[in-house]
């Protein structure tokens, strides 16, 4: 949409500025995807958190390389009573086929993580297709369940991507609290992280095979209980019809 304006009344230029806001909500309101607009154009927004009143979090962990940790984090989270969230990528499926098999069997939700973990917003729509499509299979052929999220690496994403996903029937998840525990630093730094910018609908980012998640895992669900939050699957946290996703990528119920 693209307007040029010249030289008209303020009344008129009021007037105007009306119809195109009652336009863009109409558009967010039909849309799964939150919509921005930048000037003379909107752009699609992914999931990053959820509103709501309840004091709920999800942990996700996204798994590229390395695996040799990740039994331990699904036992820390099964000791705890807690949920979580694992975004797997196509090679790493592949090479840990046992380990999607348990981490489906334990009850934590799987997403996809693309196939090869490029770059989404440089491939061609097609291209994106088949990184999704291909990923989806692996992990339903193993766990025999759909799958429904999907977080794109390096979190680049443009409008394209998004709607590839939605008609694939994913939803893209971001997230609000990044641990940055991919950068090696200690476990009270990450737990730092977590203190410093949870709240109600986080959604918390680590990574399965980072140097201190084992010792840090444990302290994020200790504050995080303390602090009366319930860590919580990303099925169980965003809403799945009748909701809009505002310019912040936060996921509001109608």
């Amino acid at each position: 949409m693209k307007i040029i304006c010249t030289k008209i009344k303020p009344i008129y230029s009021i007037v105007a500025l009306t119809f195109l806001s009652i336009a863009l909500a109409i558009i967010v309101s039909f849309t799964n995807a939150g919509t921005l607009y930048f000037g003379y154009s909107y752009r699609l927004v992914p999931i990053y958190s959820v509103e709501t009143s309840e004091k709920k979090v999800a942990l996700t962990f996204d798994a590229a390389w390395g695996s040799d940790k990740t039994e331990k984090i699904v036992k820390i989270l099964k000791d705890a009573g807690v949920g979580g969230t694992f975004f797997l990528v196509g090679f790493w499926i592949e090479a840990n086929e046992d380990k999607v098999k348990m981490i489906s069997d334990a009850g934590l939700d799987i997403g996809k993580h693309s196939s090869t973990h490029p770059k989404m917003s440089t491939l061609s729509a097609e291209k994106m297709n088949d990184e999704l499509s291909s990923s989806m299979k692996l992990i339903t052929n193993i766990t025999g369940k759909k799958v429904s999220f999907f977080r794109p690496p390096f979190g680049d994403y443009n409008d394209t991507l998004i709607n590839v996903a939605s008609n694939l029937g994913l939803k893209t998840i971001q997230w609000d609290v990044d641990t940055l525990d991919w950068k090696g630093i200690s476990a009270g730094e990450i737990l730092a992280r977590v203190k410093q910018s949870t709240k109600n609908g986080s959604i918390i980012l680590c990574h399965n095979n980072s140097d201190h998640i084992l010792e840090a895992l444990p302290l994020m669900i200790e504050y995080l209980k303390s602090e009366g939050y319930k860590m919580v699957k990303i099925s169980e946290l965003v809403y799945s019809d009748s909701y809009v996703i505002d310019g912040n990528g936060l996921q509001k119920q109608k």
